[in-house]
């Protein structure tokens, strides 16, 4: 809206990327804060807590009336934000969006079987989330390779020239990276704030290398891939950004409201995004160690036991082991978020260094 603003009475502030950038972030933020008290008063109301599964730790009982579907809300500050101040005529905000939007459904749906669910309070069988998550990520893969034709190389960090084009197979991969980045981030959200430290610095960093790469000169100082176009989900990115501070105001320990599965499944998705359209896949393995570093020890879990009858961790996801181990809740999640922000810094170097 604003950029149409600049077009039709030439407010030249506004055809700034990281003017409407800022702007979309306070508003996001704003909007959630004013939001989220409300909604937290009507969840409450509505008896709408998160469940609490039996096998895990005997702290999290008394968690058992906290509000969840939060993400619900800062979401859709978020897409308000979005709408104001990006170009929605842009074809990687659409599909930015419809990233959003369509995991954000998946993940209300979870969260509403498991509120409505009397006697199975687990939501979605594993089978229809992951063919509904498969069809999400699909639907922008196909929007990416032939709406807009993003390039198909397949990079690795620290080193500026392509590997390979994968052509085709760029679909498979994509699809991989978008569901294993929400599936991570949902692993992640087991304890207060745990998710959203990390996911708002993984989702800075990429805006970071999306800024630079939709910007010809920058890509081409630095030896990024440039993508045309795409610096304008930098606005989308922040506007995010700026609703997940303002949901950390709630969620920060002790939580007054959960994200659920509508918040997380939806961030990791745009996570993966973002890192697909920057052309760093394979470097999000660094801007995500923490949701990598849950996965891979729910992996190991269920491998290790499944083969050998036996545990690796107390229990997984590891910051549940670090919590049996007598580990207090608060510093399991800072001590997280240290790790979160030293693979983030680790990670922007890539800037550089190639």
């Amino acid at each position: 809206m604003l950029y149409f603003v600049y077009q039709l009475f030439s407010v030249n502030l506004f055809q700034y990327i990281t003017v409407r950038a800022g702007m979309a972030f306070f508003l996001s933020f704003a909007l959630t804060i004013f939001l989220m008290p409300r909604f937290i008063k009507w969840a409450k109301s509505k008896n709408a807590n998160q469940p609490i599964y039996d096998l895990a730790p005997k702290t999290h009982q008394q968690k058992s009336k906290t509000p969840t579907m939060g993400g619900i809300v800062f979401l859709s500050a978020a897409l308000i934000a979005i709408l104001v101040c990006a170009r929605i005529n842009n074809l990687f905000v659409l599909s930015g969006v419809t990233c959003i939007v369509l995991f954000g459904l998946i993940g209300m749906k979870d969260d509403l079987a498991k509120i409505m669910g009397q006697k199975n309070t687990a939501g979605l069988s594993p089978r229809t989330k992951m063919g509904l998550q498969l069809l999400a990520a699909f639907v922008v893969s196909i929007i990416l390779y032939s709406g807009i034709d993003l390039s198909t190389d397949f990079y690795i960090p620290f080193y500026k020239h392509p590997l390979f084009d994968m052509n085709l197979l760029a679909l498979g991969f994509w699809i991989l990276v978008m569901i294993s980045a929400s599936n991570a981030v949902n692993l992640t959200d087991g304890l207060d704030g745990l998710a959203t430290v990390p996911s708002i610095l993984s989702i800075f960093s990429l805006g970071v290398f999306v800024y630079v790469g939709g910007n010809a000169f920058l890509s081409s100082y630095l030896l990024l891939p440039k993508v045309g176009g795409s610096g304008e989900v930098v606005i989308v990115a922040t506007a995010v950004m700026g609703s997940l501070v303002g949901f950390l105001w709630f969620n920060c320990y002790p939580a007054e409201i959960f994200m659920g599965d509508s918040g997380s499944l939806s961030v990791g998705a745009f996570i993966g995004y973002m890192a697909i359209i920057s052309k760093n896949e394979i470097l999000l393995i660094l801007i995500g160690f923490v949701f990598v570093l849950e996965t891979v020890s729910v992996i190991l879990q269920v491998g290790s036991f499944k083969t050998r009858k036996k545990r690796i961790f107390l229990m997984a996801p590891i910051h549940h082991h670090f919590e049996v181990k007598g580990w207090p809740e608060n510093k399991i999640i800072v001590r997280f978020w240290i790790i979160a922000l030293m693979s983030n810094l680790l990670a922007l170097t890539a800037l550089k260094i190639r």
